[in-house]
């Protein structure tokens, strides 16, 4: 596995072979650093709101379970617009740009540092052949609100190469996030060995 370099990012991502690299709308070249594309905000976000239930359950598959987007609040924000993360408060958001992944790059999301220092986290891991707009899970450590404005760049990727192809798509057809341009709440309810351990 090699990490990708500015040199090597920039000629994938100006390539016209179908296996490169696809990252639109790139707003500026200088989103390419040495070894990190810089990632924007999207407008759609899911804010995790407090319900009377004790819980979210990802194991119960009755009839009466209460879905878990019912925990999550949707809002949406134009560009420049902005958008408050308080203390303690779990979003999940996109990256403005639409992602397409050869199926031999895997890449890692981190937030960037002027945002971890306010207390913003993000980590997020794109499978080989992944196609859609990146999802963010924010997370508020801090102890203050962070006002954050829709277009700004917040996240940063780091682009591997594999030695050999992935399977993401090949071998798992079906899988719980490929494709989606909005964000998307966690679909843990939907993995099969909760249905085998029920």
């Amino acid at each position: 596995m090699q990490l990708l370099n500015r040199d090597s990012l920039l000629e994938s991502l100006h390539s016209d072979d179908n296996e490169s690299l696809f990252l639109e709308p790139l707003l500026d070249e200088s989103q390419v650093g040495n070894v990190t594309i810089d990632l924007r905000l999207g407008y759609d976000f899911l804010v995790s709101v407090l319900t009377r239930k004790p819980l979210i359950s990802v194991a119960d598959n009755s009839s009466q379970k209460r879905g878990i987007r019912s925990y999550f609040q949707e809002t949406r924000r134009e560009i420049g617009e902005r958008f408050v993360l308080y203390p303690s408060q779990l979003v999940v958001t996109t990256t403005l740009e639409y992602l397409a992944l050869p199926s031999n790059y895997y890449v890692d999301v981190l937030s960037r540092s002027s945002y971890t220092r306010l207390g913003i986290h993000v980590n997020t891991m794109v499978q080989p052949g992944f196609r859609g707009c990146i999802p963010l899970e924010l997370f508020n450590h801090g102890n203050n609100a962070v006002e954050l404005v829709v277009g700004s760049r917040i996240s940063q990727a780091r682009f591997f190469e594999l030695d050999s192809e992935g399977k993401y798509i090949k071998e798992s057809p079906k899988r719980k996030y490929y494709g989606d341009v909005r964000p998307t709440v966690s679909k843990a309810d939907m993995d099969p060995e909760l249905f085998r351990l029920s």
